[in-house]
């Protein structure tokens, strides 16, 4: 058990000694303000379509385009049990009906 509690305290000085470190740099230093010049080359500042992603040239908006109908989808037929009082067979009989007719 003392080796542990030896090692906690070794670390915990290695850790206070860190941060006494980083506020003594905070605290002392006062970072300098100079400026920067950056060059852009011209052929960036020009739009162009293949730099813009944004820009759909290949779509021709001048005139109007006839809306698509979807086409029609038939609904298959569903094989539910039918109450005999609805059909008038016996009880447990399968009968075949489109869905949305009752």
């Amino acid at each position: 058990m003392p080796t542990l509690i030896r090692l906690i305290v070794v670390l915990l000085v290695l850790a206070g000694i860190a941060f006494g470190a980083m506020f003594a740099l905070v605290a002392t230093v006062t970072p300098r303000d100079k400026q920067v010049t950056l060059r852009i080359p011209a052929r960036e500042l020009v739009p162009s379509a293949t730099n813009d992603p944004l820009v759909r040239r290949e779509i021709d908006t001048s005139r109007p385009v006839a809306p698509v109908e979807a086409p029609a989808v038939e609904t298959p037929a569903v094989e539910t049990p039918v109450p005999p009082a609805a059909v008038g067979g016996d009880e447990g009989d399968v009968v075949t009906v489109e869905q949305g007719v009752e």
